[in-house]
């Protein structure tokens, strides 16, 4: 793979050819948050948080979904940038009903600890406070939508990692949900393998293991990787 030669925060580095912006930025060790994002899985750009300002580009990029290219002039933090990723979060919060203190994934939520790196103190905008449901149908994992950004990990990793294309998306906008098997209740679906993935990725307490109580639902999203090193290995085959 030929190395491709770009600018960061006034840097001049290195990166793969066909490399990802954001990843090309990480390898430098600059952290830039993301909810949305996980290694493993397909690139989406829907938390928008890791917005970067790019040379000769008309409005600020997700870094995701931008292919790092030659002589690329990338600024990764400044004031602007760090304005629209607080309003962001904030849009985010105000959007559905993130009662923190009554979270099973309170002091473990990725949001949460956003929220808190960003300095997200408050939120300016009023709350929509919709109507959403909790499905529990499910004899192992439970699925709060009043919690669910819509990062959409768990549909990625149902279809690309497990196979099974349980869960999808249903309406748009702020209407959206994540569904099981064209709107069927979790403990209904046919196709779901209980293997657990989307509830390890989901970086919030939209998905949780049932009898989880307040602040215990810990997650690890290691798995994935090791999982897809392993199949490029073949591994699992011997």
């Amino acid at each position: 793979m030929s190395v491709i030669t770009l600018t960061i925060n006034g840097e001049l580095v290195s990166a793969r050819s066909g490399q990802n912006l954001l990843e090309a930025i990480r390898d430098q060790g600059i952290k830039l948050p993301t909810l949305c994002y996980l290694d493993g899985l397909s690139t989406r750009g829907g938390c928008r948080l890791c917005l970067v300002d790019i040379s000769g580009y008309p409005r600020l990029q997700t870094a995701c979904t931008t292919t790092a290219t030659e002589g690329m002039v990338v600024v990764t933090h400044n004031e602007k940038i760090n304005r629209y990723r607080k309003m962001i979060l904030e849009l985010t919060f105000a959007e559905r009903n993130h009662t923190c203190a009554v979270c099973v994934s309170n002091e473990h939520c990725e949001l949460q600890t956003m929220a808190a790196e960003l300095g997200m103190d408050h939120v300016r905008y009023d709350y929509l406070n919709p109507q959403l449901g909790i499905d529990i149908s499910h004899e192992k994992y439970g699925v709060d939508h009043n919690r669910c950004i819509l990062c959409l990990r768990c549909v990625r990793v149902c279809d690309e990692v497990e196979g099974a294309h349980t869960l999808d998306v249903r309406h748009r906008g702020i209407n959206s949900r994540v569904i099981t098997d064209l709107n069927r209740l979790w403990g209904e679906s046919e196709s779901c393998t209980e293997c657990g993935k989307c509830v390890e990725v989901c970086p919030t307490g939209a998905l949780f293991d049932k009898g989880m109580s307040v602040g215990e639902m810990k997650k690890k999203t290691n798995f994935l990787r090791r999982i897809l090193d392993g199949r490029e290995k073949n591994q699992w085959n011997r």
